[in-house]
């Protein structure tokens, strides 16, 4: 429906964990869909609802010419590992390896409120835990080992981007003010 601004590394919102999605309903779809045009027009792999300011467990992912979206996620990770490089629209123009599990099984449901099983490895693995980690108020940059995090917040303060004003978040016109409570 409408692209959104994307919340930068430093804005607060990127660091609050979301909550649970309560209501299926026509704010939901509208979120699902501005996640969606927002992660296309970026380009990325996947977008979470804190990335767009909106505090609920929701994301959207585009791997592999697959597009999907998963609310409410509760994941099963592989035992097996895999660092790969690893980027974030929140943290753009940057990539660093990360460790994450090559697999993954994810339990939701979809912007009806139907379950949802979604099996995935490789990119589409690293894709999940990724936005799952942003429903929970961590970054990628947090999961890299001591050294390569210094050398990531380095590169963050020196990026041109670090420090820009932060959109102003919008209110939901609902009672709920788009929390889902």
């Amino acid at each position: 429906m409408a692209i959104q601004p994307i919340r930068l590394f430093g804005d607060p919102v990127l660091r609050r964990p979301a909550i649970e999605v309560v209501d299926f309903d026509k704010e939901l779809r509208t979120l699902v869909s501005d996640l969606t045009d927002t992660m296309l027009e970026a380009p990325g792999a996947g977008l979470a609802a804190p990335q767009i300011g909106v505090g609920l467990r929701v994301f959207t992912w585009h791997v592999d010419g697959e597009l999907g979206h998963l609310i409410n996620p509760r994941l099963v990770l592989s035992e097996e590992r895999h660092l790969d490089a690893e980027g974030c629209l929140s943290i753009p123009d940057l990539t660093f390896d990360c460790e994450r599990a090559l697999g993954v099984v994810a339990h939701g449901f979809d912007l009806h409120g139907k379950p949802v099983l979604i099996e995935g490895s490789d990119l589409l693995a690293r894709a999940i835990q990724h936005e799952t980690d942003h429903l929970d108020g961590v970054l990628f940059v947090d999961r890299l080992d001591p050294v390569a995090r210094k050398a990531a917040m380095k590169a963050i303060r020196e990026s041109e981007w670090f420090g820009l004003e932060q959109p102003t978040v919008k209110v939901s016109p609902h009672a709920t003010f788009g929390s889902g409570r």
